[in-house]
């Protein structure tokens, strides 16, 4: 008797529980693993790391209006790497519309960080938050052509690494120089195991990913950017790092918009209508027996 009463609470409390969305319906990132780096966007209002979707050969997250987030970087690799960030065309580091030569995060080996926001000095950031095109960074700097879209690209160090040097203003480099002055990221946690899935890929074309974000069909879709958020402490230090080569070894990009808005372009699988799904007990919610059929006279 006992027994059937266990049972019948646990068909009560199962029968309570919400529905949650099924992870089966996210459409998996169908990419090599990654090389270099591994690279993440968190969601640092809800702890999210979010889920990557694969859509026409690129990489989409969604994003959640007034949410504060930060890029996650891993190095993967024995040596030094340098990571030049650029969020809606934008570097992260100078406010320069995002080109491979500008500064970057130079990650020490299996290192990870997470870039918050947009670098004002060497211990503070701006923080990326989601917001409307209107309202992002880029918009209000005249350069709203490519909001939507976070890239890294990497480059591996040059052998053996420069020795250390002053941090006087006199040993600043300019960008000319061989070795050429970078911001040295410090250790932060590792990511989940599960981050190679928001990963790296084989080195994408920026040119036809930013031709596509420059067209106008892609302005009409694109309804969320990243602002330029309050300030808050994140400290760096200033180091030299010889690239070993002018184009970068690795480039990863990630696209993003609102979650409504990724369904509506297929790049979300949208959930089957209530009312062309079947139901098991589509009828009367009241008790009783079978009743009889229609008379046929």
């Amino acid at each position: 008797m006992q027994a059937s009463l266990a049972a019948l609470a646990t068909a009560v409390l199962a029968a309570c529980a919400p529905v949650m969305p099924s992870s089966a319906l996210m459409r998996p990132v169908v990419a090599p693993p990654p090389r270099l780096a591994e690279i993440a966007v968190l969601d640092r209002d809800t702890g999210e790391r979010l889920p990557v979707y694969w859509h026409d050969g690129q990489r989409w997250v969604a994003g959640a209006p007034g949410h504060r987030y930060a890029v996650s970087v891993r190095n993967r690799t024995a040596g030094r790497i340098l990571t030049v960030v650029s969020v809606d065309g934008v570097n992260a580091v100078s406010g320069e519309t995002a080109g491979w030569d500008q500064r970057g995060y130079v990650l020490s080996p299996w290192v990870s960080y997470d870039v918050l926001g947009w670098r004002k000095s060497s211990s503070t950031v701006a923080g990326f938050v989601f917001t409307a095109l209107a309202d992002s960074y880029a918009a209000r700097t005249g350069r709203a052509a490519d909001v939507g879209v976070i890239g890294v690209a990497v480059f591996r160090e040059n052998p053996p690494p420069p020795p250390p040097v002053s941090l006087s203003g006199g040993d600043i480099l300019s960008r000319s120089d061989a070795v050429a002055r970078a911001l040295e990221a410090p250790a932060a946690p590792a990511p989940a195991p599960d981050a190679a899935a928001a990963a790296d890929a084989p080195m994408n074309s920026l040119a036809s990913a930013g031709a596509a974000a420059r067209s106008e069909a892609a302005r009409a879709r694109q309804r969320l950017g990243t602002g330029h958020g309050q300030s808050e402490t994140s400290q760096v230090s200033l180091v030299d790092f010889e690239r070993a080569s002018e184009q970068p070894d690795e480039v990863i990009t990630i696209r993003y918009d609102r979650y409504e808005r990724l369904v509506a372009l297929g790049v979300i699988p949208a959930p089957a209508p209530l009312s062309l799904a079947p139901h098991a007990f589509p009828g009367s919610v009241e008790p009783g027996f079978v009743p009889d059929p229609p008379s046929r006279d």
